[in-house]
């Protein structure tokens, strides 16, 4: 699993080869962020009327088993709320980065020698999986609100729970681009990847843990795209680059 996360490593030495790219390439993700970030703010600060609004039967508890209740209801908003986000996120970047994604995977593929898979994914392809993502999210911010009524460890396992099916999504989503652009359909590329699955997962989760960061995912998420493209290529037996480094 450590070795997945290697290839986010190596992703990020585009920076030095391409950085005009690079930025380029963080410009969905940064207005994606904007929006986002705006929506956790109102909810943050809504947080408290949300939690009272949701819980009336608890008006007549005593004064301290309300406060427990609400703050407990809280905590678990949070976390299902950022555990959605953080779906939506790549789901919604994925759609609006489509062009500048495929610039920088292609440019990624041509770097590292052979040829350039020919396959045009489009624009309705990024949608559809980016909706799917964004589903994927809601069911799973869904699953960490039950979860996170558990006493004691319900929001961290929650939260936990959010944080892989949230790498393990994005992993199989950047790597499936490159791979589809070389004629895998679903069900090949789930057979190719399956051996692999300690890997990817590696890599989706050092990807993931940098959303956890300020600003993280707008950097990450050109370096992911590298990064990914290095992984597949790795998976279908194309090689690698003669240096770790090397881009």
């Amino acid at each position: 699993m450590v070795g997945g996360g290697t290839y986010l490593i190596r992703g990020f030495g585009m920076w030095r080869r391409r950085p005009g790219l690079m930025v380029l390439g963080m410009v969905p993700a940064l207005v994606v962020f904007l929006v986002l970030a705006t929506a956790l703010v109102l909810l943050l600060l809504n947080l408290g009327d949300l939690s009272s609004w949701l819980t009336p039967f608890a008006d007549d508890w005593s004064d301290t088993a309300r406060k427990l209740l609400r703050l407990g209801l809280a905590l678990v908003l949070v976390v299902a709320a950022f555990s959605l986000s953080a779906m939506s996120f790549t789901g919604l970047t994925l759609i609006v980065g489509e062009p500048f994604y495929e610039r920088i995977w292609r440019e990624t593929e041509q770097m590292l020698g052979g040829a350039v898979p020919a396959g045009d994914l489009g624009l309705a392809r990024a949608v559809r999986d980016g909706l799917v993502m964004i589903a994927i999210g809601v069911a799973t911010a869904g699953v960490v609100l039950v979860i996170g009524f558990l006493p004691v460890v319900g929001a961290l396992a929650g939260a936990g729970l959010g944080f892989v099916v949230a790498g393990r999504v994005l992993a199989a989503e950047l790597i499936s681009r490159p791979l589809e652009a070389r004629g895998l359909d679903r069900a090949a590329r789930a057979a190719l990847l399956r051996p692999h699955r300690s890997r990817v997962l590696g890599f989706g989760l050092a990807t993931q843990a940098f959303f956890v960061v300020p600003l993280g995912a707008i950097v990450v998420m050109p370096a992911a795209v590298v990064g990914a493209t290095m992984l597949a290529r790795e998976l279908i037996g194309e090689g690698r680059p003669q240096r770790p480094d090397s881009v």
